[in-house]
């Protein structure tokens, strides 16, 4: 819903009819969660900002192809994964990992400094251990665990069979949790 009570296919169905402010308010409903999508798929803010432009623009541009009766959000996070992977084409070249953007969303304002440096510490190999994953394994593990997506939206947004992202998943945990022991020095 937004501030005027306009449900996600109304405001859809307005912007498929040509009105700009019903377009503008389906983007404010999903721009942080594509942005941060896209961060953790490309593990860098400037790409993540690119990518979630040219999602919106994409979006504009086939609104006329989606149904109304159904969220948009499925087809913007299909679309997303699409752009970061784009860009990991275009990026592969030079495979730096910045370390800027946290994976969480809060702190503990009562943390120590030591523990709060070791879950940066944490958290900055996370980041480093997810960019090594496959691009697919990476794109469902993200989609199903830090978007919380069932499998079956998962499948849906990258186009693949339940099985098959399921099967990505368990890949990509257990590659994780090797590349976070490493990293961590066999501690877990």
């Amino acid at each position: 819903m937004d501030e005027f009570g306009n449900s996600e296919a109304e405001l859809l169905s307005l912007a498929q009819g040509g009105n700009l402010d019903a377009f503008e308010e389906i983007v404010k409903l999903h721009e942080r969660r594509i942005f941060a999508l896209a961060l953790r798929l490309t593990g860098k803010s400037e790409d993540a900002q690119d990518a979630a432009q040219e999602v919106f623009v994409r979006l504009f541009r086939n609104l006329r192809q989606i149904d109304a009766g159904r969220s948009v959000g499925p087809w913007l996070y299909s679309v997303t994964v699409n752009v970061c992977r784009d860009l990991e084409r275009v990026r592969q070249r030079s495979r730096l990992i910045p370390m800027g953007e946290k994976l969480t969303a809060f702190s503990d304002p009562a943390q120590t400094p030591e523990g709060l440096y070791a879950d940066q510490q944490r958290e900055q190999w996370l980041r480093s251990c997810l960019q090594e994953l496959p691009e697919k394994e990476r794109a469902a593990l993200t989609l199903r665990e830090l978007e919380g997506l069932s499998t079956q939206e998962v499948a849906r947004a990258l186009g693949s069979a339940e099985g098959t992202i399921r099967a990505q998943i368990c890949s990509a945990r257990i590659k994780l949790r090797k590349l976070m022991a490493e990293r961590m020095g066999g501690k877990s």
